[in-house]
Formats: C-alpha cells, sequence, structure tokens
C-alpha cells in the first residue's frame, strides 16, 4: 500500500509538473528575467502550490494520524542556521543557473534531454558530496 501510495503521488505530481510546463527550463529562466521576455506563470504555479498545501494541512492534520503511517513526520526545528540559509541558498543559485529544480528535474527526465540527465547527475553527486562532507564533521565533531 505504501509503495503504491508513493507512486500515485509521484505520478500526480509529475503530471502537474508537466502540465504547468515547469519541466521546461526556458520557462523557469523566464520567471527570473523580469527586465527582459518575463513569464509570470511560475508565480500562479507557486500560489496554487502554497493554496493547496495550506488548505491540506488544515484537513489532514485534523486526523489523529495519517492513513498509512503510525504518526504525522512533521519538522520541530525553527532557527534558521548556516545549513539552512546556506543550504536555501545553493538550491536558488542552482535553479537560477539551470532552470531546474529538483522536483521538476525528475519528471523532465522523460523528456530524454542531455542537459535533464546531465542537471540530475550533478544533484546526485552534489547530494553524495554533501552527506560525505556531512559524515566527516559529525565524526570531527564527536571526537572533540
Amino acid at each position: 500500500m505504501r509503495l503504491l501510495s508513493a507512486f500515485l503521488v509521484g505520478l500526480i505530481f509529475g503530471t502537474g509538473i508537466a502540465v504547468s510546463g515547469m519541466i521546461n527550463p526556458a520557462k523557469v529562466l523566464n520567471f527570473f528575467d523580469i527586465m527582459g521576455t518575463w513569464d509570470p506563470s511560475l508565480a500562479f504555479v507557486m500560489g496554487g502550490a502554497l493554496v493547496t498545501t495550506f488548505l491540506g494541512y488544515r484537513v489532514v492534520l485534523r486526523r489523529d494520524a495519517p492513513l498509512i503511517e503510525a504518526r504525522f513526520q512533521l519538522p520541530t526545528a525553527r532557527r534558521l542556521d548556516a545549513r539552512l540559509i546556506g543550504g536555501s541558498a545553493v538550491f536558488g543559485i542552482g535553479w537560477g543557473i539551470a532552470g531546474f529544480c529538483p522536483g521538476a528535474a525528475i519528471p523532465a527526465l522523460g523528456t530524454g534531454r542531455w542537459e535533464v540527465v546531465l542537471f540530475v547527475a550533478a544533484l546526485l553527486a552534489g547530494l553524495w558530496t554533501a552527506r560525505r562532507l556531512q559524515d566527516r564533521l559529525a565524526g570531527k565533531g564527536a571526537m572533540a
């Protein structure tokens, strides 16, 4: 049930990303080009996602537990720290340069474009590097 649920959610998300045109990096980059070929459609996609999420959380969190898990797993951290700010900056810079965010790049793999494959490969390499760095820093912190 859990695997089927994950598949369906991914399918719905990927379809939404594709239908909205957000798998096209030119569309995303045009959103950032406010002095040139500005395209506001990304703002509408984000606004729709925010409204859906806001309403969805209000409905879902009234339940005692999710349908296929024992409990909700919600973030508890409230601090703005260097990891959060740095990660957000790297995400934003990468999104602005490539025109892809990770969520849109995965469905865009279906286009078969080499640029998408390169982006996803770089994304995976960055995740691997960050994990190794995090493990190394945690190891040094434990020794001190």
